[in-house]
C-alpha cells in the first residue's frame, strides 16, 4: 500500500531508499532493535547479480551478529590465502594467510560469496522480520525535510511521511546532493566482471586462494564462489581512450588490447570474461557531513570507494549495524543521526582514502613495479598488524 484513502502520504517511522546490501542490512538491524522500517527498492524485483563480493571479518562479524552468517556460509568459500601476483611476469609477489591464524586473530573468517547469495539471505531475513516492510518498483525522485520529518515522493506517485530517511541509493544518490556537493571522481578505470563454471577456470588459477594480479594501470581478482561451483573474475584497467575523450572508452575491444600485454594465465582469464556489461569505476573524496536532522546517507551514497581493499560492501554493512546503536543512545532522530555520523564518517573516510592510496600502489608503473614487489615480498604472510585497524576496529566491535 502506498497511499491512504485521502491521498495523504503513508506514515512510516524509518524509510530506507535502496535495497542493496547496505539498505537491507540497515533494515534488518533497525528492526531487530525494535524500530519499524519501510524499505523502497526502485527495481521491480530483486534479481540475480552476476558477480562476487568479498567479506572481511569486520563484515562477517556484523552478519554473525544479525544471525545471517550461518545461513550464508554453506554458499560461501573461505580462501586459504590472498595471493598477490605480478601480471607481467606471472611471478608470485606475496601473500596473506587467511587460515586459522587469521580467524584466531579477528574472531571471524574472511569469506567470498556470490553477491546474489548475500542479498538473498539478507532479503529473506528482512521478509521474516515483522517490523520490515519492503516495496519494489519504488524509485525516490524527491523529498522535502522539515523540523518534524521528511516527505518522500516516488516516480510512480507514491508518497511517504517518515521520521527519518536513510539514503542507501548508491554512487549517484538523489539524496546526497542536498548534503554534499561534487561529482564522482573518474580517472578512466573500467571493470569487466562475471563468473564461470569452476571446470572452465584458467589453468594457472589457484583454486583455494583468492588471487589478485597487479600491473601498471591494471588489476585482476579471481576467487571461487557459490560453495566452489563458480569462479568469479574481475578485470580492471585504465582506458587510454578515456584520456583522448573517446565516448566509447573502456570497450571490450580495448579490454582485449590492454590484456594482451600480460602473462598467459591473465590473458586467458581476460578472454573468458563476458563482454555484455562494463562497469566504469569512480569514487569520491571523503566527507565529514553525512546527515541533516532527518536524513542520513549510507553505503556508496556516503562513501563510494575504489574496490582494491574489497571494503565497499563491508563498509555499507558496518553503516547498517551502526544505525540501531545510534538510535539506542539518542533522545530523538536528529541526535541519533548525528551520533551515527560521528561514529561512521571518520572510519569510512579512512577506508576510502586508504583504498585510493592502495590502488596507486597496485597500479604503479615503471621502476615502481620492482620497488613494490621487493617491498611486498618481505611481508610475513601471518603478520596482520597493518590490517588490525581495518578488521578489528574498536568502534566496529562496540
Amino acid at each position: 500500500m502506498s497511499a491512504v484513502a485521502d491521498g495523504s502520504p503513508v506514515e512510516v517511522e524509518t524509510l530506507i531508499a535502496g535495497g542493496g546490501v547496505g539498505g537491507l542490512t540497515a533494515a534488518l538491524a533497525l528492526a531487530r532493535a525494535g524500530r519499524p522500517v519501510r524499505l523502497l527498492e526502485r527495481a521491480l524485483e530483486f534479481t540475480e547479480i552476476g558477480f562476487g563480493i568479498q567479506l572481511g571479518p569486520n563484515a562477517t562479524r556484523a552478519l554473525d551478529g544479525l544471525g545471517v552468517l550461518d545461513e550464508l556460509l554453506p554458499l560461501a568459500v573461505q580462501p586459504r590465502e590472498l595471493l598477490y601476483m605480478d601480471a607481467l611476469s606471472g611471478e608470485r609477489i606475496t601473500s596473506i594467510d587467511l587460515g586459522d591464524a587469521f580467524v584466531a586473530r579477528y574472531g571471524h573468517p574472511y569469506v567470498v560469496v556470490h553477491r546474489s547469495d548475500l542479498q538473498r539471505k539478507l532479503l529473506g531475513a528482512c521478509v521474516r522480520e515483522p517490523l520490515v516492510t519492503i516495496e519494489t518498483g519504488r524509485e525516490l525522485v524527491a523529498f522535502e525535510e522539515d523540523a518534524d520529518g521528511v516527505t518522500v515522493r516516488c516516480a510512480d506517485g507514491a508518497s511517504y511521511r517518515a521520521q527519518a530517511l536513510i539514503a542507501a541509493d548508491g554512487l549517484n544518490s538523489r539524496v546526497r546532493g542536498t548534503i554534499a556537493r561534487g561529482e564522482p571522481r573518474a580517472e578512466g578505470f573500467v571493470a569487466y566482471r562475471g563468473t564461470i563454471p569452476i571446470a572452465d577456470m584458467t589453468p594457472r588459477a589457484e583454486a583455494d586462494a583468492m588471487v589478485m594480479w597487479v600491473a601498471p594501470d591494471t588489476h585482476m581478482v579471481q576467487y571461487k564462489v557459490r560453495g566452489g561451483a563458480l569462479y568469479n573474475q574481475v578485470a580492471v584497467f585504465r582506458s587510454r581512450r578515456f584520456d583522448a575523450g573517446d565516448p566509447d572508452w573502456g570497450s571490450p575491444e580495448e579490454l582485449d588490447e590492454h590484456y594482451q600485454a600480460f602473462c598467459e594465465p591473465v590473458r586467458v582469464a581476460a578472454s573468458q570474461l563476458g563482454r555484455k556489461h562494463r562497469y566504469p569505476m569512480a569514487d569520491r573524496d571523503p566527507i565529514a557531513t553525512w546527515t541533516t536532522a532527518r536524513v542520513a546517507l549510507l553505503g556508496d551514497a556516503a562513501h563510494p570507494m575504489l574496490p582494491v581493499l574489497a571494503q565497499g560492501g563491508c563498509q555499507a554493512i558496518e553503516d547498517g549495524i551502526a544505525l540501531p546503536v545510534a538510535f539506542a543512545g539518542a533522545a530523538d532522530v536528529p541526535a541519533a543521526l548525528s551520533a551515527y555520523e560521528r561514529r561512521r564518517a571518520p572510519r569510512a573516510g579512512r577506508v576510502q582514502s586508504s583504498a585510493r592510496r592502495f590502488a596507486e600502489v597496485c597500479h604503479i608503473g615503471g621502476v615502481g613495479v620492482e620497488l613494490r614487489n621487493a617491498l611486498f615480498g618481505q611481508h610475513d604472510p601471518q603478520d596482520y598488524t597493518v590490517l588490525d585497524w581495518l578488521y578489528d576496529d574498536a568502534e566496529v566491535r562496540a
